[in-house]
C-alpha cells in the first residue's frame, strides 16, 4: 500500500468506520460539533453538503497536525420533507408510516479536506415494502431506528423493510463508496484499491 497521509473520520457513525475499514484505509476519529438544523427553504443536496463541509472542516481545525479529515453526512428525504433522527417512538413511528409503501430519497455529502476541500453529493431512490403498526412497533423495540435518519438502517433489521432501490446501496448505509474512494485518490490517501 501507498504511504499517504493519516486520515481522521470526523464522525461516530460505527456504519462509516467499517466501511472505511473494508477499504483498507487506517484513520482514527475526530469528534466534532455542527449544528445539524437545515435552514429555511434548504434542498436537502445542499444541506448535506453544508454539514459534510463544516465538519470536515471542524475536524481539521481539531487537530494539531496538518493531516486530511474525512466527514459525511446521510439525510433521508419524501414530499420535500428532510427527514433527521427521530426524537423518540412516536416521531420514529410517523416517519415510518410516512415512507411505508412508497419511494424516498436518500441524500449523502462526503467531504474530504486536506490543503483544500473537495466534496460530492450522492442521491439514491430507496422504496419500502408496506408497513404494519406491529411491524414499526416492533422495529423501534430493536434499537435501530433511534439514532438513524429516516429512523431506519438498511444494513441491519430496516434492510427488512425496503423492497427496492435505485442507486447506490453503500450511500444508504452512509458512506457512498464510490465517491469515497474517488476523494481519497484525490487527497493521496492509501487504501486497499490503490496499492
Amino acid at each position: 500500500m501507498k504511504s499517504g497521509p493519516h486520515l481522521y473520520l470526523a464522525s461516530r457513525s460505527p456504519r462509516r468506520a467499517e466501511l472505511l475499514r473494508a477499504l483498507g484505509v487506517e484513520f482514527a476519529v475526530v469528534d466534532v460539533e455542527v449544528d445539524e438544523m437545515p435552514t429555511a427553504g434548504e434542498a436537502a443536496a445542499t444541506y448535506v453538503a453544508r454539514l459534510a463541509g463544516a465538519k470536515a472542516r471542524a475536524g481539521r481545525g481539531a487537530l494539531m497536525t496538518p493531516s486530511s479529515v474525512l466527514a459525511a453526512d446521510t439525510t433521508v428525504v419524501i414530499d420535500d420533507a428532510i427527514l433527521g433522527k427521530p426524537r423518540d417512538e412516536l416521531d420514529a413511528a410517523g416517519m415510518l408510516q410516512r415512507l411505508s409503501n412508497r419511494w424516498h430519497s436518500v441524500y449523502t455529502a462526503v467531504a474530504l479536506e486536506s490543503r483544500v476541500q473537495s466534496l460530492r453529493v450522492v442521491h439514491t431512490r430507496v422504496k419500502f415494502r408496506t408497513l404494519t403498526r406491529a411491524e414499526i412497533a416492533a422495529y423501534w423495540v430493536s434499537g435501530e431506528p433511534a439514532d438513524k435518519a429516516g429512523a431506519y438502517g438498511i444494513q441491519g433489521l430496516g434492510g427488512a423493510l425496503v423492497e427496492r432501490i435505485d442507486g447506490s446501496y453503500s450511500n444508504v448505509v452512509g458512506l457512498p463508496l464510490v465517491e469515497t474512494v474517488e476523494l481519497l485518490n484525490e487527497h493521496g490517501v492509501a487504501h486497499r484499491l490503490n496499492l
